[in-house]
């Protein structure tokens, strides 16, 4: 049943027409959420909310096209939104990819919310779409299970399009079927390590992106599929970039070769709920205090990178020396039982010998891992804290000479579980490694 807002309330909340817009645009006049809602960068009392209004539920030539049009989101605690609070109107047109943003503020920690989308060609004709949901986290108070899923490597070309890897189930147009799979297990958060998309794909019927077209199509073409809708509609997220969701495989900032390191980083920024078109100096590095047990920290690992064949030593960084202070400090105050770094790439590794744009390579960034190191060994930092990488294309518990430990998950993902058995009053983190193949 479509379900219309109110025109006279509109009005008195200083609504406006798109009309003038809509026709000199030539755009569609039923815009619909082609790519679902999603909900990301969640903390005790704030999240990102993101949809992207769309001409049609499909592709269309291998690509969504976007609609112009205009929306507001409605959230509440009460899942028949009772008392419910709503952002802003927001306009959806081309400047921003169609995509739609607010960041609710003023939760409550540990709290369960429910939100939707009002959303139309103009205020005055708008409808609701299907409800979604996030939990808040509890923060340093709250005592209680956790499961997080860690993910990387989601390459729809190679799904879809590698002459010998390709999944050719009925059910291909869906997504990957690993995603449910992951909604099965219930999870509090979702996070992308990075490698989220591949511009770089070599199969990809438009060819390899290298401008914000060609990087806007290869999210379209992921976050069409409804297993995405369903997964994200349930399940508030969190997102890192790597190489190929930057620029291309093992990139850094500098060279000519496109996409070049600015619209990298912007378009990360645009098409993921990492941050909003207004927010005038946007980092995507955080830390996030899940319970009283367990803290995780996402760091940004492409956009203050050193040259990759720089000389390996004090000057030569991935993180940058204001992102590495910082993470230092936060490590050092936090007073979680278990610390976790989830990074877009290893530092213990195993690695490919060719490489050296990661902290675990020969040549590569090792000084500024032995450093990092050292410090977690000085601070007592060490034992009670992992590390879990994305990247790599295989799976592996490594453990560093210093007794640091990295894991790594093949096939998709790993679900990180931390319990707490208070019978025995005792912690335990028990990082789960299973090889669900795409297909389970």
């Amino acid at each position: 049943m479509t379900v219309r807002l109110n025109a006279c309330a509109l009005l008195l909340t200083g609504a406006f027409s798109l009309a003038s817009q809509q026709a000199s645009a030539q755009e569609c006049t039923r815009p619909l959420l082609g790519q679902g809602q999603m909900t990301g960068s969640v903390t005790e009392t704030t999240a990102i909310l993101q949809a992207r209004l769309t001409e049609g539920m499909s592709l269309i030539n291998h690509d969504l096209p976007g609609c112009l049009g205009i929306a507001r989101w409605e959230y509440s605690n009460d899942p028949a939104f009772k008392s419910a609070e709503r952002t802003p109107w927001i306009v959806a047109d081309s400047t921003y990819d169609y995509i739609v943003k607010a960041r609710i503020t003023g939760l409550e920690p540990g709290r369960r919310y429910y939100y939707r989308l009002w959303f139309g060609p103009d205020t005055l004709n708008a409808w609701v779409g299907s409800r979604a949901t996030f939990r808040t986290l509890g923060g340093k108070t709250e005592e209680r299970e956790v499961r997080v899923v860690v993910v990387t490597g989601m390459n729809v070309d190679k799904f879809c399009r590698d002459p010998e890897r390709s999944y050719v189930g009925p059910d291909r147009d869906l997504g990957f079927p690993a995603l449910e799979t992951i909604l099965s297990l219930k999870p509090d958060f979702f996070v992308g390590t990075g490698d989220n998309v591949y511009y770089d794909a070599p199969n990809q019927p438009y060819g390899v992106a290298v401008d914000a077209r060609g990087i806007r199509r290869s999210y379209h073409e992921q976050f069409v599929r409804p297993r995405f809708h369903n997964l994200f509609a349930e399940v508030p997220t969190y997102w890192e970039k790597d190489d190929h969701d930057y620029r291309y495989n093992d990139s850094d900032t500098t060279g000519d070769v496109r996409p070049l390191h600015a619209l990298g980083v912007r378009m990360f920024l645009e098409q993921l709920p990492v941050a909003l078109p207004e927010d005038t100096d946007p980092v995507t590095y955080g830390t996030y205090r899940l319970t009283k047990e367990l803290q995780i920290w996402l760091v940004e690992g492409r956009d203050y990178r050193s040259p990759n064949s720089a000389p390996d030593g004090p000057g030569k960084t991935i993180w940058g020396a204001v992102q590495r202070d910082w993470l230092k400090r936060t490590l050092r105050e936090s007073d979680a039982t278990f610390k976790v770094l989830i990074s877009p790439t290893p530092l213990v590794g195993p690695d490919d010998r060719y490489k050296t744009d990661n902290h675990a390579d020969i040549n590569g960034f090792r000084f500024e891992r032995d450093d990092f190191f050292a410090f977690l060994l000085d601070q007592g930092i060490a034992r009670n804290f992992f590390i879990v990488c994305g990247d790599r294309h295989w799976q592996y518990h490594s453990v560093h000479p210093t007794g640091i430990e990295e894991l790594r998950q093949e096939h998709w993902w790993m679900p990180i579980h931390v319990a707490v058995d208070y019978r025995v009053t005792r912690l335990h983190l028990i990082l789960k490694q299973k090889s669900y193949s795409p297909t389970s």
